[in-house]
């Protein structure tokens, strides 16, 4: 215990302690046993023992503070230096929440709107079409394209609900339009991934299923248009140079910092079939808002202390708390009427905000909070706020193959770590 409350103590200097959470209403907080911690640290440690991970890192924060912190196994096997605190993970998905909060700042300030259509600021989104699998004479299927019912707006973007798939293989003909452009394998400016993607064809109309796919880096483009700078420029000037992020961008400029990256189990680096994880150390040019960030353990903490304390950290404020609370809502429930694609991330008892998944109703045999809100990247990190416990918890970890189980396990240890 010893060597954790030193853990702790420089975890404190690393992120900073803030007070609770704005608007924290007193109510009794669900605290963490340490029988419970005990067994949340004897599942990573089994998981490095048995080689499934080289490493990984979990921070639990409660009322501002640190309450769990420790670092298991190494960086790289290849290297066997130990995990820290400085390491430095391939975010992914995680970037999502970033981008977002980027964007509902440009709609606190009235140069945004929800409603607002894409093609506003991207002109070529008014010529998009949706494609649509049909049977000819000749009980051959082609794909006729269908003009839109409604535009893609800003809101779509933000609760994935926009038409625009990640796309693979085997997934229909336009998932494999998708999947032939390959995507995610050109090194594009946002300027021109945006205009790549007005060239193919929507899955489904705007607006009628969440269908998760490339939305947050069409996002992303947005917030350059109205911003006037590259997606990384305006992030530092309002909300990770304020916040002292300092670790967080789209590649690892500075080769000293080689070392400390997080990397695989060797056979572990296939994100999908056709891509491998990304390497961080070459210089990139697409900023990806939807899956292009690296960061800190560290620096994840800052962003999310500022989510739970309703906008706020350390004194400044970065969006207003009815803002937080929008984003954290549920926006595509049932009086939506949006159905949800066969690979629903979120989960049954999950809704989806403004770039998060969000609580709805509580897992059978659990106690787990409703509003809980969350997300995770394909290479294995995670996160999740929970506002009744004025908690958030980070995983940080990279594993493509391994990540769903993992987080499971260790979501259902930690809450029954708080008797939830």
């Amino acid at each position: 215990m010893n060597g954790r409350r030193a853990l702790i103590a420089a975890l404190v200097v690393l992120v900073g302690v803030v007070g609770a959470r704005a608007g924290y209403e007193g109510r009794p907080a669900h605290s963490l046993s340490p029988e419970g911690l005990a067994k949340v640290s004897d599942y990573i440690r089994n998981e490095v023992a048995t080689g499934k991970i080289p490493g990984a890192i979990l921070l639990l924060q409660q009322h501002g503070k640190p309450v769990y912190y420790e670092n298991f196994g190494v960086r790289d096997v290849a290297t066997e230096i130990s995990m820290s605190a400085d390491t430095i993970f391939r975010l992914y998905s995680m970037s999502k929440p970033i981008t977002s909060v980027m964007a509902m700042m440009l709609v606190e300030e009235g140069k945004l709107a929800l409603d607002d259509p894409v093609s506003k600021y991207i002109p070529a989104f008014a010529g998009m079409k949706v494609g649509v699998e049909k049977k000819g004479e000749d009980g051959k299927v082609g794909l006729a394209l269908e003009p839109l019912e409604h535009p893609v707006t800003i809101k779509d973007l933000m609760r994935h609900t926009s038409g625009l798939p990640y796309g693979y293989y085997g997934g229909g003909a336009v998932r494999e339009l998708y999947a032939e452009a390959k995507l995610f394998n050109r090194n594009l400016s946002n300027a021109d991934f945006a205009a790549k993607i007005a060239t193919l064809p929507l899955v489904e109309q705007p607006g009628t299923v969440w269908d998760y796919g490339f939305s947050t880096d069409v996002l992303g483009r947005v917030v350059e248009v109205i911003s006037g700078k590259t997606l990384l420029q305006f992030e530092r000037e309002r909300l990770l140079g304020p916040l002292g992020m300092t670790e967080t961008a789209f590649f690892v400029a500075d080769p000293a910092k080689f070392p400390r990256i997080a990397e695989p189990m060797p056979e572990d680096r296939n994100i999908n079939p056709t891509t491998q994880v990304r390497d961080i150390r070459r210089p990139a040019t697409w900023e990806s808002g939807g899956g292009g960030m690296v960061g800190t353990v560290g620096d994840y903490a800052r962003f999310a202390q500022m989510l739970l304390n309703g906008g706020t950290y350390d004194g400044r404020r970065y969006l207003k708390p009815e803002t937080i609370a929008l984003m954290a809502s549920d926006h595509i429930g049932p009086e939506t009427r949006i159905a949800r694609d066969q690979n629903y991330y979120p989960g049954a008892s999950s809704g989806y905000g403004l770039g998060f998944a969000v609580r709805t109703s509580v897992p059978a045999g659990t106690s787990w909070p409703l509003g809980e809100y969350r997300w995770d990247g394909v290479g294995g990190t995670f996160f999740f706020i929970d506002p009744e416990d004025d908690l958030f918890g980070i995983f940080m970890v990279q594993t493509p193959s391994q990540r769903g189980r993992i987080q499971l396990a260790l979501k259902t240890l930690i809450y029954q770590a708080m008797g939830r």
